[in-house]
């Protein structure tokens, strides 16, 4: 296998590193009544890979899409050939790390990293297609007691991360306290909810209180999104021979579930309340807060400035963190103008929609930053973000 390029930094953490689920994770982890509805990877008549969800074919995750999931190391010439052969692409093809955690933390100590934060892949996936919230939440909970076991015997380098689906308030809630005795050290979003409710809406204010309580930061991560919620304005562009143009405007999701909070006063109303932007870019913020900043002094804003008594840049100094990729060029000059200690890097391993050269990239960042950013761009900040132990 080709040598994994190594950072010449230390204290590097991974903020925002990926796993690719084994196929029988739902089978294992799911209640018993839940079992029969797992979810699975098939084959179709051709051979080709897809995602069954809930008995029926994902019209998403089709036509041999499960095999590419993991081939960001491919990318860039850097293949990883198991021995032991399942007969599915998905896992044979899978690279050093992104399913094993013992491999995981192989990789670490070759790339020269402390630590990864750690995010699923299927299950980014077929929730944009899982209208039934009782099994939504019965694959969420399967999902998060798997990646528990999967970090457990990592001594902290591999670090839990567990997902919500806010279609149902109250059972996202009693999931994020159950996740949170099983020790995870966040939680995460998709931002869209099957209830077409906004992030910030009222109706999971108690999924906000729950995360203050605990003392878990609540990440805004993007995802697949349903066809009702994906962009339409130019008709139905959902089939993956516009994956170019769903890639590069997924991060608008986020953007508008994190501006959501604003909107419904979130950051007054849960003051210790942590807020982690993931995979969307992060040299965006400074036009953004500018932005709301002037909305929000300006007669548009009279109604939010009845519910934040500061300007929306005073929240995201006091309560926000955002995750840059490592490929952005302009990244080191919004650091220092909008807050040092606001921003880390995230790899995507091993998602093939980002390039393979991130800890070349990551290296060329912190060369540009100023001395003072330096550390906390590399793995302080997101430790801070997440209350863990430095």
């Amino acid at each position: 296998m080709k040598q994994l390029p190594r950072l010449e930094f230390p204290g590097g953490v991974d903020g925002d590193g990926h796993v690719l689920e084994p196929p029988d994770l739902w089978e294992r982890y799911l209640e018993p009544r839940y079992r029969s509805r797992a979810l699975r990877i098939r084959k179709d008549e051709d051979g080709k890979e897809y995602v069954e969800i809930d008995g029926r074919p994902s019209k998403l995750v089709r036509k041999g899409m499960p095999a590419g999931l993991g081939a960001m190391d491919r990318v860039g010439g850097i293949v990883y050939e198991r021995e032991a052969k399942t007969g599915l692409d998905y896992v044979d093809k899978a690279p050093l790390g992104a399913m094993d955690p013992k491999e995981r933390i192989q990789r670490l100590d070759q790339e020269n990293l402390e630590r990864v934060f750690l995010y699923p892949t299927l299950s980014i996936l077929w929730v944009a297609e899982c209208e039934d919230e009782e099994i939504t939440q019965a694959y969420i909970r399967a999902y998060n007691r798997w990646i528990v076991d999967f970090c457990a015997d990592s001594n902290g380098r591999l670090i839990p991360i567990a997902q919500l689906s806010l279609g149902d308030p109250e059972a996202a809630e009693a999931e994020l306290r159950r996740a949170a005795k099983d020790g995870v050290k966040g939680v995460w979003v998709p931002p869209f909810a099957m209830t077409r409710r906004a992030l910030g809406h009222r109706d999971h204010h108690r999924v906000f209180a729950a995360a203050e309580e605990l003392g878990l930061p609540l990440g805004i991560h993007p995802t697949f999104e349903p066809k009702w919620a994906a962009p339409g304005r130019f008709g139905e562009v959902t089939s993956m021979r516009y994956s170019f143009f769903l890639n590069v405007t997924a991060s608008d999701a986020v953007r508008h579930a994190f501006t959501s909070l604003f909107q419904y006063g979130v950051f007054e109303l849960f003051p210790a309340l942590r807020v982690v932007v993931l995979e969307s870019g992060a040299s965006w913020i400074g036009y953004w807060l500018d932005r709301m900043d002037a909305v929000y002094a300006s007669p548009q804003g009279m109604f939010v400035r009845e519910l934040l008594k500061e300007k929306p840049s005073f929240y995201f100094g006091r309560q926000c963190w955002i995750s840059g990729d490592p490929d952005e060029t302009t990244l080191s000059a919004v650091i220092p103008r909008v807050g040092e200690d606001r921003f880390f890097w995230a790899s995507d391993f091993p998602h093939p929609d980002h390039p393979p050269e991130y800890i070349p990239e990551v290296a060329r960042i912190v060369r540009e930053l100023p001395e003072s950013a330096r550390a906390g761009f590399l793995g302080r900040n997101v430790l801070r973000a997440y209350g863990v132990e430095t």
